[in-house]
């Protein structure tokens, strides 16, 4: 497995979320390692995607969406979830993809159903904020599975019913049933 570089995220955002699909999130707590299969995404493009933080503007909060793909936007959501994105395309350009399931392999494979979830089972919270991604630190993702175009499915992005016509956008991924195993 290699380490994605920054020109993996420097490309259109449906693509890179499409493409994490399948890719081992890492993280290193201290010595240890745990190794997570991306299995659900969803990108979120520029000013003029209602959903997207940066709808609203460049803000301290947004910030890090403005910067060089390649790191690592991380925010609370509900006082008590945090939710891990990475920053795509180019800079000054608020683009991201914000993962939403993942898998992990153990005993028995284990889901952490939600981006909230994955955050608490993983550690995974601001003081991660704007780290870059591609270096081999606290958090970054590999190479992993070879994933079919068939074993992909997009539907509506969750939780955005406030976005308008942008909640009707197919911009969330996920890996059809087994198919991927």
């Amino acid at each position: 497995m290699s380490i994605l570089k920054r020109e993996f995220y420097s490309r259109n955002t449906l693509d890179v979320a499409r493409d994490l699909l399948g890719c081992f999130l890492v993280r290193k707590i201290g010595n240890k390692i745990i190794k997570a299969v991306i299995t659900e995404t969803e990108a979120y493009i520029g000013e003029d995607d209602l959903a997207c933080h940066a709808s609203k503007g460049r803000t301290p909060r947004t910030e890090i969406m403005y910067s060089s793909s390649g790191h690592a936007y991380i925010y609370m959501i509900y006082g008590m979830y945090h939710c891990l994105n990475f920053v795509t395309e180019r800079k000054n350009y608020p683009a991201a993809v914000l993962i939403r399931s993942v898998i992990v392999d153990g005993v028995e494979y284990r889901k952490a159903n939600g981006p909230g979830k994955l955050c608490k089972f993983l550690r995974i919270d601001r003081k991660l904020n704007g780290l870059d991604i591609t270096k081999k630190e606290k958090l970054w993702v590999e190479t992993g599975w070879k994933i079919s175009e068939g074993s992909i499915k997009s539907g509506k992005r969750i939780g955005i019913d406030y976005a308008k016509h942008c909640r009707e956008y197919l911009w969330r991924f996920t890996l059809a049933d087994k198919k991927w195993r």
